[in-house]
């Protein structure tokens, strides 16, 4: 291996950690405008979404930790590359892989929370329009 197959992941790795900041962000308005939407909404709805919040952001410390830690073993994959360290900078980067994986694996799981979210927004929006 040499040590461009570590440096491939380079970019990879930098989109997906900026995709999970965007992904936080977002979790951070939603949890604005429940507490904005409080005073208009069933109590019973809001309860259902901060638990799913509550997961949510859980899963994306994971996926964001997981994500860093996979970065910061690829880097020293090449660095042990670079010192000639074959063995070191192989098991570095199949470390660095796994970590990947596992921060993919959290991202997936939060995708499915996620659509379980807008389904109970969903819910509620068609029981307004049933009321009316």
């Amino acid at each position: 291996m040499t040590l461009t197959t570590p440096a491939l992941l380079f970019p990879a790795i930098s989109l997906l950690l900026l995709a999970y900041t965007n992904r936080f962000l977002v979790l951070a308005q939603l949890i604005r405008r429940l507490k904005q939407m409080e005073r208009e909404k069933d109590y019973t709805i809001i309860a259902r979404q901060i638990g799913m919040l509550r997961k949510r952001i859980m899963l994306t410390k994971r996926m964001q930790a997981f994500g860093v830690l996979s970065f910061f073993v690829c880097t020293l994959s090449m660095f042990a590359l670079f010192l000639g360290w074959q063995l070191m900078g192989v098991l570095c980067f199949g470390a660095s892989l796994i970590l990947l994986s596992l921060s993919l694996l959290f991202s997936l799981y939060e995708i499915v929370i996620s659509t379980n979210a807008i389904n109970v927004e969903l819910e509620d929006f068609e029981q307004r329009h049933r009321a009316d």
